[in-house]
């Protein structure tokens, strides 16, 4: 499965990666492999968002920050949104 990323997910990978927190850093990297994998079912609680973002999945990184990501086409391409906060702008 090929994951893709947005420019708000990739600059919030940097930020992660600058706030050298080793803790989250290992958690996104396991639940990207794990989103890979199963992209509905798995670790990280994952949950069908509702409402204006119907369509995109969230998973916990932990009590404060969700990463956001859909899942397109046949080819099961993930998209990942973003991995700070809850759901900030995402359309």
């Amino acid at each position: 499965m090929e994951i893709r990323f947005t420019k708000t997910a990739l600059d919030d990978l940097a930020y992660w990666k600058k706030n050298g927190n080793k803790q989250i850093q290992l958690k996104i990297e396991a639940l990207l492999a794990d989103i890979a994998e199963h992209p509905f079912t798995g670790i990280g609680k994952p949950e069908p968002l509702r409402f204006g973002l119907a369509g995109h999945w969230s998973r916990r990184i932990n009590s404060e920050h969700r990463i956001v990501y859909r899942v397109e086409g046949e080819q099961i391409v993930v998209v990942v949104i973003s991995m700070r906060y809850h759901y900030r702008d995402i359309q």
